[in-house]
Protein backbone atom coordinates (compact mmCIF):
# COMPACT_ATOMS: atom_id res chain seq x y z
CA UNK A 1 0.00 0.00 0.00
CA UNK A 2 0.85 3.52 -0.54
CA UNK A 3 1.34 5.94 2.50
CA UNK A 4 2.79 9.27 2.45
CA UNK A 5 3.45 10.86 5.93
CA UNK A 6 4.29 14.65 6.48
CA UNK A 7 6.38 15.89 9.35
CA UNK A 8 7.68 19.51 10.06
CA UNK A 9 4.44 21.35 10.83
CA UNK A 10 4.55 23.71 13.83
CA UNK A 11 3.80 26.94 15.17
CA UNK A 12 6.14 30.21 13.59
CA UNK A 13 6.20 33.83 13.40
CA UNK A 14 5.04 35.88 10.84
CA UNK A 15 8.60 36.51 8.55
CA UNK A 16 9.75 33.02 9.66
CA UNK A 17 9.64 30.18 7.95
CA UNK A 18 9.44 26.06 7.79
CA UNK A 19 10.03 23.17 5.96
CA UNK A 20 7.96 20.06 5.61
CA UNK A 21 8.75 16.84 4.50
CA UNK A 22 6.98 13.74 3.02
CA UNK A 23 7.78 10.51 3.01
CA UNK A 24 6.40 8.15 0.63
CA UNK A 25 6.57 4.39 1.16
CA UNK A 26 4.61 1.50 -1.23
CA UNK A 27 5.29 3.15 -4.58
CA UNK A 28 8.37 3.67 -6.90
CA UNK A 29 8.76 7.37 -5.75
CA UNK A 30 10.81 8.36 -8.88
CA UNK A 31 8.08 7.32 -11.10
CA UNK A 32 5.23 9.96 -9.75
CA UNK A 33 4.89 13.21 -9.85
CA UNK A 34 4.31 15.47 -6.24
CA UNK A 35 2.34 17.78 -5.30
CA UNK A 36 1.32 19.76 -2.14
CA UNK A 37 -1.74 21.26 -0.91
CA UNK A 38 -3.20 22.79 2.29
CA UNK A 39 -6.92 23.42 3.46
CA UNK A 40 -7.38 26.59 6.22
CA UNK A 41 -10.54 26.39 8.41
CA UNK A 42 -13.30 27.35 6.66
CA UNK A 43 -11.90 26.90 3.14
CA UNK A 44 -11.70 24.13 0.82
CA UNK A 45 -8.32 22.40 0.06
CA UNK A 46 -6.38 24.51 -2.50
CA UNK A 47 -3.52 23.00 -4.69
CA UNK A 48 0.03 25.11 -3.39
CA UNK A 49 2.97 23.25 -5.92
CA UNK A 50 3.84 20.35 -7.93
CA UNK A 51 6.64 18.92 -8.87
CA UNK A 52 7.93 16.33 -11.67
CA UNK A 53 9.62 12.75 -11.55
CA UNK A 54 12.93 14.01 -12.05
CA UNK A 55 12.50 17.84 -10.25
CA UNK A 56 12.95 19.45 -13.38
CA UNK A 57 9.75 21.46 -13.37
CA UNK A 58 7.61 23.02 -10.74
CA UNK A 59 4.83 25.16 -10.72
CA UNK A 60 3.26 26.74 -7.42
CA UNK A 61 -0.20 28.72 -6.81
CA UNK A 62 -0.41 32.21 -7.10
CA UNK A 63 -0.66 33.28 -3.58
CA UNK A 64 2.88 31.46 -2.63
CA UNK A 65 4.91 31.83 -5.73
CA UNK A 66 8.27 33.53 -4.72
CA UNK A 67 7.77 32.01 -1.08
CA UNK A 68 7.60 28.56 -1.32
CA UNK A 69 9.91 26.15 -2.94
CA UNK A 70 9.11 22.92 -3.73
CA UNK A 71 11.75 19.98 -4.19
CA UNK A 72 12.34 16.41 -4.09
CA UNK A 73 15.27 13.52 -3.27
CA UNK A 74 14.33 10.68 -5.23
CA UNK A 75 17.24 8.86 -3.42
CA UNK A 76 15.30 9.03 0.36
CA UNK A 77 11.65 8.98 -1.48
CA UNK A 78 11.15 12.25 0.13
CA UNK A 79 9.60 15.57 -1.11
CA UNK A 80 9.96 19.16 1.12
CA UNK A 81 8.34 21.97 0.65
CA UNK A 82 10.21 25.05 1.90
CA UNK A 83 7.78 28.10 3.25
CA UNK A 84 9.85 31.16 3.82
CA UNK A 85 8.32 34.73 4.46
CA UNK A 86 5.29 32.65 5.94
CA UNK A 87 1.98 35.02 6.27
CA UNK A 88 -0.90 34.12 8.72
CA UNK A 89 -3.52 33.48 5.99
CA UNK A 90 -0.60 30.50 4.94
CA UNK A 91 -1.80 28.65 8.17
CA UNK A 92 -3.56 25.57 7.00
CA UNK A 93 -2.63 21.58 6.90
CA UNK A 94 -0.94 21.19 4.23
CA UNK A 95 -1.17 17.52 2.36
CA UNK A 96 1.12 15.88 0.25
CA UNK A 97 -0.29 13.83 -2.64
CA UNK A 98 1.32 11.46 -5.09
CA UNK A 99 0.07 12.34 -8.84
CA UNK A 100 -2.06 9.51 -11.19
CA UNK A 101 -0.21 6.93 -13.11
CA UNK A 102 -0.47 9.60 -16.18
CA UNK A 103 1.77 11.65 -14.45
CA UNK A 104 4.76 9.69 -15.57
CA UNK A 105 4.14 11.41 -18.65
CA UNK A 106 2.75 14.67 -18.06
CA UNK A 107 2.90 17.11 -14.89
CA UNK A 108 -0.12 17.05 -12.69
CA UNK A 109 -2.23 20.38 -12.25
CA UNK A 110 -4.11 22.28 -9.73
CA UNK A 111 -7.03 19.40 -9.39
CA UNK A 112 -7.19 17.27 -6.84
CA UNK A 113 -8.18 14.70 -9.26
CA UNK A 114 -5.01 14.80 -10.91
CA UNK A 115 -3.71 12.55 -7.39
CA UNK A 116 -3.98 8.87 -6.27
CA UNK A 117 -2.80 8.84 -2.95
CA UNK A 118 -3.15 11.54 -0.47
CA UNK A 119 -0.90 11.55 3.53
CA UNK A 120 -2.43 12.35 6.92
CA UNK A 121 -1.32 16.08 6.83
CA UNK A 122 0.50 18.58 9.14
CA UNK A 123 -0.38 21.66 10.99
CA UNK A 124 1.08 24.73 9.85
CA UNK A 125 -0.12 27.71 12.12
CA UNK A 126 1.95 31.27 11.52
CA UNK A 127 0.82 34.04 14.26
CA UNK A 128 1.34 37.22 13.57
Amino acid sequence: QVQLVESGGGLVQAGGSLRVSCAASGLTFSQYAMGWFRQAPGKEREFVAVISRSGRTQNYADSVKGRFTISRDNAVNTVYLQMNSLKPEDTAIYYCAAGGSSSYYVVPGKAQSDYNDWGQGTQVTVSS
